[in-house]
């Protein structure tokens, strides 16, 4: 990471590492950036990362697999959508098999 990044541009750096097919959670995202405890800052910057091209948002998840920022897309399904092109199955706003499709950037990167 480049240094003075503000915290934001430093979540999307790694919301774009996620491959595809995965996702992380806010939590994980926070540990990695040595903020643990900072999830919801995490979202925040989550809010309007759907609108931004190259930072894929909606595999981003809460750390249970819920599909919690899917209001912030431009349409009710657009996130489970996007999630299931990628191979992730979606079931009530949930990711199916979540432990196999989580990736934890603190182990990854």
């Amino acid at each position: 990471m480049k240094e003075g990044t503000g915290f934001f541009e430093k979540v999307y750096e790694v919301v774009k590492m996620i491959p595809s097919g995965r996702v992380t959670s806010y939590g994980a995202i926070a540990k990695y950036l040595g903020a643990t405890g900072s999830s919801r800052m995490v979202g925040w910057a989550m809010n309007n990362a759907s609108k931004i091209d190259d930072v894929p948002a909606h595999r981003v998840v809460n750390r249970n697999g819920l599909l919690t920022g899917k209001h912030h897309f431009p349409g009710t399904f657009v996130m489970q959508q996007l999630l299931e092109e990628e191979g992730v199955d979606v079931k009530e706003d949930q990711i199916v098999d979540f432990k196999r499709h989580f990736w934890d950037p603190s182990e990854e990167l």
